[in-house]
C-alpha cells in the first residue's frame, strides 16, 4: 500500500508511516513531513495552525490540536488499545488524510479520460 494524494505520495517519511509503527509522527518532530500534515489537516477541516509551528515545520502544540480534533471528528481510534483519539500520526491517520486529499484532488483536477476514435 503506498500513499496517492500528491500532497503525500513524494513523501518518504510519509511512506514509512503508513507502513511501520515505529514511524509514527509525534509532537517535537520538525520537517517537510510535518508541514504536509499540517497542509492537509488546515485544508480538510480549515483548521489555525500557529505561524510559528507552520514556517519551522514543526509539529508543536496546534499542530497537534488540528490533529486530534481531525481523528475525533472522523472517529480515528485503534480500538486495540485505544478508548480516545490521540494527537499522534500513525498508520490509520496518515491513510485517512490521503485517502481524503486523493479524493478532493481527484474532484478538483479529474483525470482526463483519453478517448480513442477509430475511423
Amino acid at each position: 500500500m503506498t500513499l496517492r494524494s500528491n500532497v503525500f505520495k513524494t513523501n518518504e517519511r510519509l511512506q514509512r508511516t503508513l507502513t511501520l509503527d515505529s514511524a509514527h509522527v509525534t509532537q517535537g518532530e520538525i520537517g517537510d513531513h510535518v508541514a504536509r500534515i499540517q497542509v492537509a489537516v488546515m485544508d480538510l477541516d480549515g483548521s489555525i495552525i500557529s505561524e510559528s509551528e507552520l514556517s519551522q515545520k514543526r509539529y508543536g502544540p496546534s499542530t497537534a490540536a488540528a490533529v486530534l480534533a481531525y481523528k475525533r471528528a472522523r472517529k480515528i481510534i485503534n480500538h486495540s488499545y485505544q478508548t480516545t483519539a490521540d494527537d499522534i500520526v500513525g498508520k490509520m491517520t496518515i491513510a485517512a488524510l490521503d485517502k481524503e486529499m486523493f479524493e478532493k484532488q481527484e474532484k478538483t483536477f479529474p483525470r482526463r479520460r483519453l478517448v480513442c476514435l477509430h475511423k
